[in-house]
């Protein structure tokens, strides 16, 4: 499996996140700063998510996928779009309960310009913890399977930070 990146482009408020590979927490703490960035923009006006090269995504990732979506919509009442061309993919974004907050196309459109590659950032221990526990209790509040699902991981990490 090719080792995870998240590339990245603003197109005129209109921002394309690409992910490659098999994209995991190492790029979390980068991917968070950039999610940050983009909300703050003056010109943010839509997200265009391409895994058409995904080949698997963890869930401290999906977390913040989602994250993305409810800020989108409490922001500037939009659901951002995903295109995702793979059943393996689909049927994970399927069973997140991702239809209840993004548009899911199973073709890509014309092609997406993406020209910058978020980079993996250093992060102690805590930092990764606190970041894990905010993207799986997002997952969590997206539906009652995924509450069961990551009901225990939370919990551990919660009885870990304290």
């Amino acid at each position: 499996m090719q080792q995870g990146k998240i590339w990245v482009a603003d197109h005129a408020g209109v921002y394309v996140i690409k992910m490659v590979g098999d994209v995991r927490l190492t790029l979390c703490m980068s991917f968070d700063q950039f999610i940050s960035a983009m909300f703050e923009a003056d010109d943010f006006a839509s997200i265009i998510f391409d895994l058409t090269q995904a080949e698997a995504i963890d869930s401290t990732t999906l977390g913040l996928m989602a994250k993305i979506s409810i800020l989108a919509e409490q922001r500037k009442q939009l659901r951002p779009v995903i295109i995702s061309t793979s059943p393996g993919i689909n049927r994970l974004l399927d069973t997140m309960g991702f239809a209840e907050i993004f548009e899911i196309m199973t073709e890509l459109p014309d092609k997406l310009k993406v020209s910058q590659c978020l980079e993996v950032s250093e992060m102690d221990e805590g930092t990764a913890k606190q970041k894990v526990l905010e993207a799986h209790r997002i997952l969590m509040d997206l539906n009652d399977q995924n509450r069961e699902v990551f009901q225990d991981l939370v919990k551990t990490l919660e009885d870990s930070s304290t």
